[in-house]
């Protein structure tokens, strides 16, 4: 049994590695870019929340484990940036780091890979919302930051409303809602046109 444990012990380190991946947006009003797993925390509970905000008919065991895994694989990968003009194998080398983790030894979720592949290309209630949450937090960090990672990665508005715009299908309200802080933004100049 300690052998088992073990085991278990070096997959959790394995996760520990997400801690490790720094991402572009800044956290705490631009104190410090946060972390890919800070960033799945944040995912989880801001998805649970709409959830319920939108009284969507979801499974909220589903979508909560999608938001656990959804960045897995940029513990091999890293993080690749939304507006990144070069974005074409990222998926390919996330999905290679998903499934070096589910054939660890400690893993005991052999759902994983089902897991990370449905958030990632699925088009179930789940997916779709965590996709639209996914989205939005780095853009109210860049708010909350006065835009400090957009002004970074010379990002401007066209950008982010390509980016934003499949919301309007999905949550029409929201959307309006990020669409006035966007042209906040603009306006107060934390992000160009």
């Amino acid at each position: 049994m300690s052998e088992a444990f073990e085991q278990m012990n070096q997959f959790f380190n394995e996760l520990d590695g997400l801690k490790l991946v720094e991402r572009k947006s800044y956290i705490g009003g631009g104190v410090r870019r946060e972390n890919s797993a800070e960033h799945s925390w944040q995912l989880a509970m801001a998805a649970w929340q709409l959830a319920r905000r939108f009284d969507l008919a979801l499974d909220e065991e589903k979508l909560l484990k999608m938001a656990l895994v959804h960045d897995l694989g940029e513990i091999d990968a890293g993080d690749t940036f939304l507006y990144a003009t070069e974005r074409a194998d990222a998926h390919i080398v996330e999905r290679n780091g998903v499934l070096r983790l589910a054939e660890h030894p400690g893993n005991t979720v052999p759902e994983l890979t089902e897991v990370w592949d449905e958030q990632e290309d699925g088009i179930s209630p789940e997916a779709r919302l965590l996709k639209v949450v996914d989205r939005i937090l780095p853009l109210l960090l860049n708010i909350g930051s006065e835009g400090r990672a957009w002004r970074d990665m010379g990002v401007k508005a066209g950008q982010v409303k390509e980016k934003h715009a499949f919301i309007a299908d999905e949550f029409p309200d929201l959307h309006r809602w990020l669409m006035q802080k966007i042209e906040r933004a603009i306006a107060l100049g934390w992000l160009p046109e």
